[in-house]
Order: structure tokens, then sequence, then C-alpha cells
């Protein structure tokens, strides 16, 4: 099969297209033929040495396809079913596989370039408005890359609360992108808090989004009311450096909560809830997933660079 991998740490260029030995499914997994596999953020990190990885080393844990193959053990599945994951290992290649309970039947109703695109921005949209917050009716939050992938979902199901969103965007394209998601404003990343303030008459938002990290983060506390919660679930721009607790305490008794998927997804039936209601909400027509473009699999490095440019919107797609 074609496979990407890299045999060292570096730029985009290590990522190359490479002929590979089919995988075999294990006792409890099910081998997967690749429809498209999503490229994300925690990929690039792992080509850069952020997060260390054996090498050789195929990225990619979010993808769609078909069952080919089931390993031992494996009821929940059957061959041709039509899957989805964030949860596999090695995705950036035609096969891959999945441990059987971390992969979801597809709806007939849902065609495999959303599925491929859903699973981990999905998710993560779920949890943060679901279960580190709970922001509800009335309430104004901070949402920062309003027009990412994780952003146009995550204000789609707040706004369908009722919930007032502002976003930060970095031009007028994405300003409309995250206005017809459900962003009750959009504004510019310079002085941010300032006009979060203004927009809330002086009193702050309940929540700060922050997936963009050390560029924003003083801002995001800046823009929160008293016992405001901050809620920093990436990096973008980079890991936040240390600070003083001693400024949630001047800053209104805020919060601050440092998430990760993972722990949302600590059992079948937590995992199972956090699909339903997305597949729930597609088949609804309350959610609208972005595929902001499609690169062949051997074009991985541009697809990851493209991602790192943060020019894109929505959610890129490598496809076999």
């Amino acid at each position: 099969m074609r496979a990407i991998t890299m045999t060292e740490t570096g730029g985009p260029e290590v990522l190359q297209a490479t002929d590979a030995p089919s995988p075999a499914p294990g006792a409890g997994e099910v081998l997967v033929r690749t429809h498209a596999a999503g490229v994300n953020f925690i990929e690039i990190y792992q080509r850069t040495g952020g997060y260390p990885v054996s090498l050789p080393f195929t990225p990619g844990s979010e993808a769609s396809g078909v069952v080919e193959q089931l390993g031992e053990g494996v009821t929940t599945l059957k061959v041709g079913d039509r899957v989805t994951t964030c949860e596999a290992t090695g995705t950036y290649a035609e096969l891959f596989t999945v441990p059987a309970d971390r992969a979801v039947v597809v709806p007939v109703e849902v065609d495999l370039d959303t599925a491929a695109a859903l699973p981990l921005q999905g998710l993560t949209a779920h949890y943060l408005s679901t279960s580190v917050a709970h922001p509800g009716p009335g309430d104004t939050v901070l949402l920062h890359a309003g027009a990412g992938g994780v952003g146009l979902l995550l204000t789609q199901l707040l706004a369908a609360r009722d919930v007032r969103v502002i976003t930060t965007t970095s031009d007028d394209e994405k300003a409309a992108l995250s206005g017809a998601a459900g962003a009750w404003q959009t504004i510019g990343y310079d002085g941010f808090s300032e006009r979060v303030r203004e927009l809330t008459d002086g009193d702050g938002v309940s929540v700060a989004y922050d997936g963009v990290g050390r560029t924003t983060f003083d801002g995001s506390l800046a823009a929160l009311a008293v016992r405001g919660t901050m809620v920093l679930f990436g990096a973008a721009s980079g890991p936040v450096p240390p600070f003083d607790l001693q400024r949630l305490n001047a800053g209104g008794s805020l919060m601050v909560t440092r998430p990760s998927l993972g722990h949302f997804l600590r059992s079948a039936d937590e995992r199972a809830w956090r699909y339903r209601d997305l597949f729930a909400a597609l088949g609804a027509g309350e959610l609208d997933v972005r595929v902001g473009g499609h690169f062949p699999l051997a074009e991985a490095g541009a697809a990851q660079a493209a991602l790192a440019g943060r020019g894109t919107t929505g959610k890129l797609l490598l496809v076999p």
C-alpha cells in the first residue's frame, strides 16, 4: 500500500510517500481502507519533533473508510461497514487499523468526506460546549479562530443554545464564515480584549475558548468576567509560558483549565453519546461541517504547510 512515512523530524519535506506493508488488525481491531484522512495540528507537532514519536512513523489518527478485515474477537463491526474515527494509528495511508470500540459506524445519510472531517474537531467542540464549561442561554463567550475547524463547529453548537458567541478572525472572509455559523459578533485580534469589554458593557465574557495559546492567552484572561473560565484547548501559536496563579485572583476569581479530548472519551457510553449528538445535529441540518480542501495523499507535506499557515478554513483532508 501507499503510505506517508517520516524517517526524521523537520519540515514538510520529511513526509514522503512510500510503499509500505499493509497493516494487519490485531485482536479487537479492524483494518479499514481509507476514504479520507483528516489533517491536524498534532501531526505537525509530531513532524517537527514537538511531540516525540518512534521513527519511522506514519502520521494520522483521524479518517473515514470501509472495514476490510476483522481482528480476532471483533463482533461490533462487520466487513463493509462505513466507519469513522479519530483514535486510529497511521491514517496517512491507504489502509489503517483501529480498535473496533473506537471506530463508529457512519449513518447512511452522512457522506464519507463529512465523516472524515467530523471526529476530532466535532468531538472537541462537543466536549468544550457540554463538559468543560457550561454557558447557557444569554451568556456571552469569546472564541478564538472562529473560522477554523473547531471554531465553526463550536459556534454552531453554542448558538443553537442561544449563547452569544464573539469570535476572533484574521480577515473579512473568515469573519463572514464565522458570522454564517452563528457568531453574534466577529472581531479582529488586535485589541480584542478591549473590544470584548465594549461589546459586553464592561462585564467581560463568562468563558474564553482559546486554541491559539501564547499570543492570545493574556488577552483572553483580560476579557473574562468575574468568576469567568479560561478554556485553553490548543497552542496554535505556541505554548503558554508559566504564569503567576495570583493573576486569577486579581482578575476576579478566574478559573483556567487545559482539557484534552482523550479525557472526555473515557468510556464507550461517553463516546457513543458525543457521536450520537453530532450525527443527530448533522441529520437535522443544525450542524454544517466545512471541508476546506482536499490534497492527494502524496502531498501531505503541502497540506500540513497550508494548515500551519493558518490561511485555511474548515477541515483539510488527504485522499489516497
